[in-house]
């Protein structure tokens, strides 16, 4: 687990590998039970001059749901497709149950794997597609229908069987997927962008459901996305990544309210940042800004001080979007820069503020965030 700071120096890895060092000693071997379920050391992937994976340190957490988060490029499905066995790390180590799986195929590391496009298979029924993996590992026949009746019935499909994946939902489609990787009992669950091609309201019913079969299976899964609110919604640890490299992880309710740089901030939604008069980087969430009427001009702001922020500037937007409303307001922060500023209020009828009107933005300390960068 690392954090990038401005430098580009990663301060988790020395204490993660101090850790590793830790565990690789004689009679420093950790109960099954407590190890990690998969672990990448230092792990790169080069593609030529490209670097798409850059040296990253990372730990899965058994039983846990850990999404990797991060804008295109960012190298979250790289890491997935490495973590899974079908790109190998030009350099570093990948462990899965303690096990060094750095150059082992994808079919023997017992993973399950589920793709943006599903992959079922057309010909077969849904019952032979959940059972295909399970054929393969020659599983017996008597066992294998066991196992797939019980993981249809799992994901809610028992009834459909005997269908084609045609004449399935797309909803449908994706829960055969989740259980043919469920029904080998893999020891972690890979899902590459796994609602993408789901519509809004399925996408959020699918969130709920992975999110329960995960906590009655017990199963380890790395999901792969670029929605914040998705990963937000799912995660027990976010992983967020930008070129290459983890720009912090943690669980949701301890990276949301503490973004550890202004990508990070940027990335969940934090759009407003401004400078203090000692040249420190801050951001507050739209939802915490106040703004309102002044008779006074916009004038040149007074740096934040302890009790808050507290910035004159004239509103250039109000935007009124049902139950909530959007005033923009244009100000200059302490350093002098122009900054444009958005609150987000709950919207209580018709707004005494219009586009021109002078105006102060106001803010709590307790909502300011100070950023490395």
């Amino acid at each position: 687990m690392s954090t990038t700071d401005p430098a580009g120096t990663r301060p988790g890895t020395e204490h993660a590998r101090a850790e590793h060092a830790a565990a690789e000693r004689p009679g420093a071997e950790r109960p099954a039970d407590e190890r990690p379920a998969a672990e990448l050391r230092g792990v790169s992937q080069v593609f030529g001059d490209f670097t798409a994976v850059d040296g990253i340190d990372l730990s899965i957490r058994r039983g846990a749901l850990t999404t990797l988060l991060g804008p295109s490029g960012c190298g979250k499905t790289t890491t997935l497709r490495m973590l899974a066995g079908y790109s190998a790390p030009t350099n570093g180590t990948i462990l899965i149950d303690g096990d060094d799986m750095t150059r082992t195929p994808p079919e023997k590391r017992g993973l399950g794997m589920v793709f943006q496009s599903y992959a079922l298979f057309p010909h077969l029924s849904v019952a032979e597609n959940v059972g295909y993996g399970l054929k393969l590992r020659r599983v017996p026949a008597d066992e294998r229908a066991r196992r797939v009746a019980e993981t249809l019935d799992l994901v809610g499909l028992g009834h459909l069987a005997a269908s084609k994946p045609k004449k399935l939902s797309g909803g449908q489609q994706q829960r055969v997927a989740l259980a043919r990787a469920i029904a080998i009992r893999p020891k972690l669950l890979l899902l590459d962008e796994p609602l993408s091609n789901l519509d809004a309201r399925l996408r959020v019913q699918m969130r709920a459901e992975i999110r329960r079969i995960q906590g009655e299976t017990g199963l380890t899964v790395v999901l792969v996305t670029h929605d914040q609110d998705e990963a937000l919604e799912m995660s027990d640890d976010m992983v967020l990544m930008r070129a290459g490299r983890i720009m912090q992880q943690g669980a949701p309710q301890s990276v949301f309210p503490s973004p550890a740089n202004r990508f990070v901030a940027d990335f969940l939604g934090y759009e407003n940042f401004v400078s203090a008069a000692d040249g420190t980087s801050l951001t507050v969430r739209p939802e915490h800004l106040v703004v309102e009427p002044t008779a006074g001009g916009a004038g040149r702001a007074a740096a934040p001080a302890a009790a808050g922020l507290h910035l004159p500037g004239t509103v250039t937007d109000v935007a009124y979007r049902g139950v909530d409303l959007l005033v923009t307001v244009a100000a200059i922060d302490a350093s002098g820069a122009r900054v444009r500023l958005v609150s987000d209020v709950r919207a209580t009828g018709t707004s005494s503020l219009a586009p021109g009107d002078d105006a102060v933005v106001t803010a709590p300390q307790s909502r300011l965030v100070a950023l490395a960068d």
